[in-house]
């Protein structure tokens, strides 16, 4: 018989990518598309929920021969979180444009809970500040357009939605939402990982038009209309994408922390069962999420930032270069000198959590150029992954090092500036998707090719990046980052 395979697709916010993985944990082929979103009006971020599908498709049918697909004895999905999108129960065509987590349009609906006195309510259950970028108040505006007597939704005839749950839809069954994936929504407390009653009321969101929450082990629905992929291979694992890759690092218990850096970035690690949900002994910039749920559902800590690499692709975009030219252009100066980029395009995250903020370059005097903003550019990734770290240890909560992943991370200049102005090593795998890599090694686990042990033993391979910075250099440019995004936020004068 040949050897099993384990198919990994990760659905992230610009592209599907497929990772084939064998029971040694090497990958053996990979697959991907593109995928585009358009901005309708400022502040608005949409996406095709047909065209995330067929992405889906072609990234599969580019990975896999026939003989390998032959091969494949289960399928894990990581997926992009907090965006959503409603489609029909009977069906499963989509019924809305798919809103993605960086939209702003509900901020609106958001300031009018903040200023009724639900914010505190919203945050100590669900675990994360009243933001537009989760989902609750996004299913709100989708519903008060296509259903605003919530006449269909009462009824189960549409499905409300996270990008997990309206894929594995595709497969026919019951709908279900994987936990980690449905405690982005904020209408879950986290504390019981179920739908909260008053949350549901708050954002008018009725409990039958909800998929049922499931564990990252499922059970979903097996494989169906997935070429070259037979129908009936199971799929044994989902996992939110940056809750994929924290398991793709091996950070099965608290203690090590990663940082995932995209589109935008996640820093993430697991919580102690002794930690307080309600923010009492965490950051109140810090979310608390569900990680996953094999065994039982794991808390993990969370602090989102909104504009990582695409950061990067506006200011070449700006500067008229390739990414690979502006990195090029931020290592030829030593520093940007007191040039600062606060990338609040759409507000500002983590630990801020300010939709107003608004996008700032100062400090630039006559003599400053391309390359200073180049370098801006760059070093506001490392100082906002600094604001999180800070947050952390501000919590009583060690970090050590550094794990990081994803598409900016490939830059060892950036990665140098951030082990410097956090003040931690940084340390990078060679793998590029980890977060489907996590999804592969929690279905290998269910289908019996791996165990947990073997997991930990991996060679991850990959290079560390120590602080080469002194402690005074380091804090000076700190305070002068934060004097930079006090100018952003819309609470400076």
């Amino acid at each position: 018989m040949s050897a099993p395979l384990i198919l990994a697709i990760d659905q992230g916010t610009s592209s599907t990518k497929c990772l084939v993985v064998d029971a040694a944990g090497a990958v053996v082929a990979r697959g991907g598309a593109s995928l585009g979103q358009s901005a309708p009006h400022p502040g608005w971020v949409e996406q095709d929920p047909r065209a995330i599908w067929a992405s889906v498709e072609q990234a599969v049918a580019a990975a896999l021969t026939p003989e390998l697909a032959a091969r494949v004895v289960a399928v894990g999905f990581s997926t992009q979180r907090e965006s959503c999108v409603i489609w029909d129960r009977a069906t499963g065509e989509p019924l809305t444009p798919l809103l993605s987590w960086q939209d702003q349009r509900t901020e609106g609906l958001c300031a009018d809970l903040r200023a009724k006195g639900h914010a505190g309510y919203v945050r100590d259950t669900s675990g994360l500040p009243l933001d537009p970028m989760f989902s609750a108040a996004k299913a709100k505006w989708l519903l008060d357009r296509l259903d605003p007597d919530r006449v269909r939704a009462k009824a189960g005839e549409i499905v409300i939605g996270t990008v997990d749950s309206f894929l594995i839809s595709r497969f026919g069954g019951e709908p279900v939402v994987e936990a980690g994936n449905a405690s982005r929504m904020q209408l879950v407390d986290v504390a019981t990982n179920s739908f909260d009653a008053r949350l549901l009321d708050l954002f008018d969101i009725p409990l039958a038009a909800l998929p049922r929450i499931v564990p990252s082990v499922g059970p979903f629905p097996a494989v169906r209309g997935l070429a070259p992929l037979p129908d009936g291979v199971p799929v044994l694992a989902v996992l939110a994408d940056s809750h994929a890759a924290l398991f793709a690092h091996g950070a099965y218990a608290p203690g090590p922390v990663k940082a995932t850096q995209g589109t935008g970035s996640s820093v993430m690690g697991l919580l102690d069962r002794s930690a307080t949900r309600d923010g009492a002994t965490l950051h109140k910039g810090l979310c608390v999420t569900i990680a996953w749920w094999i065994d039982q559902p794991m808390l993990a800590f969370e602090g989102n930032i909104r504009s990582a690499g695409s950061t990067l692709v506006w200011a070449a975009d700006l500067l008229g270069v390739a990414p690979g030219e502006l990195a090029d252009l931020a290592a030829s100066v030593p520093d940007a000198g007191n040039v600062h980029l606060v990338p609040g395009f759409n507000g500002l995250g983590a630990p801020w959590w300010d939709g107003a903020a608004v996008a700032t370059f100062s400090g630039f005097t006559l003599g400053s150029g391309r390359k200073e903003l180049a370098r801006a550019a760059l070093e506001s990734i490392a100082h906002q992954i600094a604001d999180l770290a800070d947050a952390v240890t501000g919590s009583n909560v060690t970090i050590d090092r550094l794990h990081v992943d994803g598409g900016p991370t490939r830059n060892d200049h950036l990665m140098q500036i951030e082990a410097d102005l956090i003040g931690l090593p940084v340390e990078r795998t060679d793998t590029a998707e980890l977060s489907a890599l996590g999804a592969a090694h929690l279905a290998g686990l269910r289908a019996g090719l791996f165990d947990i042990d073997g997991l930990r033993r991996l060679d991850r391979g990959g290079r560390r990046f120590t602080p080469v910075m002194d402690t005074a250099e380091r804090q000076r440019r700190r305070d002068a980052w934060r004097r930079a995004v006090a100018r952003s936020l819309s609470t400076h004068d």
